[in-house]
C-alpha cells in the first residue's frame, strides 16, 4: 500500500481564486492563532533529540545563501549611485532584479537557490530570490531582512509525499514610519497584516529544509535527512523541519524517532495540523486505530472553524461544476472570516456560474470594498514592492496553518 507523507517546504505565491480553483484539489489554510484541541502527552526525551539534533555544528559552512560575488557588486553599483536615496534605491533594486531590461527574474518551484545560483538562473522559489534580494539590498545600504508569510498554501503531490509549499519574502525599513515589502506576489498588501521577521540563522534553517524536502522528493533519504538535521542544528524550534525530519524518520523505518519527530513538531506549534495528520497516520499503520482516530476528530473539529478549509471545499465543489455545494463553502468561509477578499471572489464567480449578476456584483463590489480599504494602508511604488505607512496599519498576528487533503477524513500539512 502506499503512503502518501506530507512536508513542507518555503516557495510558495499566491494564487487568485481563478488559478486556486485548480490547484485545491488538495488545498490548506490559514486561522489566525487557533489551536487544534488534542494532548499528545508529549514530553521531551533527551536521549531521542540527541540522536536527532547530533551535531555540534553546521555541517555546511562553506555554503553561504546570501554570499554575492564581485560581479554582482559590480552589477549593483552600475545602477545604484551614492546620491541615491533610499526609496530610489529600493526602486532601482527593483528595477534590477525584475525589470525586462536587466535580470528579469522568474518564479520557478522547482529548485531552491543560493543567492548567487538564483542571479545566473535568473529564477528561483521565494526563498531563492529572496536570498537573493537580501544580499543585494544590504550591499546598495538598505535595511533588508527575511520574513515569513501566512498566505494560502499551495500543494503538490510528487509520488508518495505530498508538498506543502509555504511563502516567504523580504522587508525593510524606509524611515521611523514607513517600510517597504518586496515579493512576486501581487497580494503583498493583505500579507503584511500577517507577517513575522526572522533572523538570518532562521532563514539557513529554511534553506536546508528545501534541500531536504529536494532530496526526499528525488529518493534521497539519507541526504534528506542529513539536510534536515542542519536545519534543526540552526532553528531547533522549527515546527516545519521536525514534521519533515518525522516524514523522513517513517520512510527509514525508525518508527520511536518518527513518532518523537511529528509530536515535537506540534509541541512546537499547535496549529501545525500537518504533523497531527501524520501522527494519525502514523498510529492507523501502526494498528493503533483508536488513537488515530482521536487524532483524525482534532483535525476535523480544526476544519469546522477553519474559513479556508470551506474555502478548499468550495474550491473543489466549484471544480466539480457543484455549484450549491461550493456556495455553501464559501458563504461558511465568509462567516468565518469576513475580511477575506478571496471569500467574495470566490462567491461572485459560483453566482456568475448559477446566473444570478445581482448577487454576483454585490460580492464583487464587497470584495472591492476590502481591497481599497487595504489600498488606503499601503502606498504601492510598483508591482513588486510597497512602501508601508507603518502610523495606518493597525494590527499585526501570526496566524497558525491548518491543511485539508479531500478524500481522506484528515487533514496533511508539511512545511517546505
Amino acid at each position: 500500500m502506499t503512503m502518501t507523507k506530507t512536508v513542507t517546504k518555503t516557495m510558495s505565491c499566491l494564487s487568485a481564486f481563478q488559478k486556486a480553483v485548480a490547484v485545491c484539489a488538495i488545498s490548506a489554510a490559514l486561522l489566525g492563532c487557533v489551536g487544534i484541541d488534542i494532548d499528545t502527552q508529549f514530553t521531551r526525551d533527551e536521549e531521542l533529540h540527541a540522536a536527532i539534533i547530533d551535531q555540534s555544528e553546521d555541517r555546511f559552512l562553506e555554503i553561504d545563501p546570501l554570499y554575492i560575488s564581485d560581479e554582482v557588486k559590480q552589477y549593483i553599483d552600475a545602477y545604484i549611485g551614492p546620491r541615491d536615496g533610499t526609496v530610489a534605491r529600493v526602486d532601482k533594486l527593483q528595477d534590477l532584479l525584475y525589470g525586462e531590461e536587466f535580470l528579469n527574474t522568474q518564479y520557478s518551484s522547482e529548485q531552491t537557490h543560493t543567492a548567487m545560483e538564483a542571479f545566473y538562473a535568473r529564477e528561483g522559489n521565494c526563498l531563492s530570490v529572496m536570498n537573493l534580494y537580501v544580499a543585494m539590498a544590504r550591499y546598495a545600504g538598505l535595511d533588508a531582512n527575511f520574513q515569513t508569510v501566512d498566505v494560502q498554501p499551495s500543494w503538490d503531490r510528487r509520488g508518495d509525499l505530498l508538498v506543502l509549499s509555504q511563502h516567504i519574502n523580504a522587508s525593510g525599513r524606509i524611515s521611523a514610519t514607513r517600510d517597504y515589502i518586496v515579493d512576486f506576489t501581487p497580494e503583498i498588501l493583505l500579507q503584511q497584516l500577517t507577517s513575522k521577521i526572522v533572523s538570518d540563522r532562521s532563514a539557513r534553517s529554511l534553506y536546508f529544509n528545501n534541500l531536504g524536502v529536494e532530496e526526499l522528493i528525488d529518493g534521497n533519504i539519507e541526504e534528506a535527512l542529513i539536510y534536515f538535521k542542519n536545519a534543526l542544528f540552526l532553528n531547533e524550534e522549527s515546527s516545519i523541519a521536525w514534521n519533515n525530519i518525522g516524514s523522513t524518520y517513517t520512510r527509514l523505518g525508525n518508527k520511536k524517532l518518527a513518532e518523537y519527530s511529528y509530536q515535537l513538531a506540534f509541541s512546537l506549534d499547535d496549529s501545525n495540523a500537518t504533523s497531527i495528520n501524520n501522527l494519525a497516520r502514523f498510529y492507523r499503520r501502526a494498528g493503533d486505530y483508536a488513537l488515530a482516530r482521536e487524532y483524525e476528530k482534532a483535525i476535523e473539529r480544526f476544519n469546522d472553524r477553519n474559513p479556508y478549509y470551506h474555502f478548499a471545499q468550495g474550491s473543489i465543489a466549484f471544480g466539480n461544476e457543484d455549484f450549491d455545494l461550493a456556495r455553501q463553502s464559501f458563504q461558511r468561509a465568509v462567516r468565518l472570516k469576513q475580511e477575506e477578499p478571496d471569500f467574495y471572489l470566490a462567491l461572485t464567480a459560483v453566482y456568475t456560474r448559477l446566473g444570478d449578476e445581482v448577487e454576483a456584483q454585490r460580492y464583487s463590489d464587497t470584495a472591492g470594498s476590502i481591497l481599497a480599504m487595504y489600498d488606503n494602508i499601503y502606498q504601492p511604488s510598483n508591482e513588486k514592492v510597497k512602501i508601508i505607512d507603518s502610523t495606518t496599519i493597525l494590527r499585526k498576528s501570526s496566524p497558525g496553518i491548518s491543511i485539508f487533503a479531500p478524500g481522506s477524513r484528515t487533514n496533511r500539512r508539511r512545511s517546505n
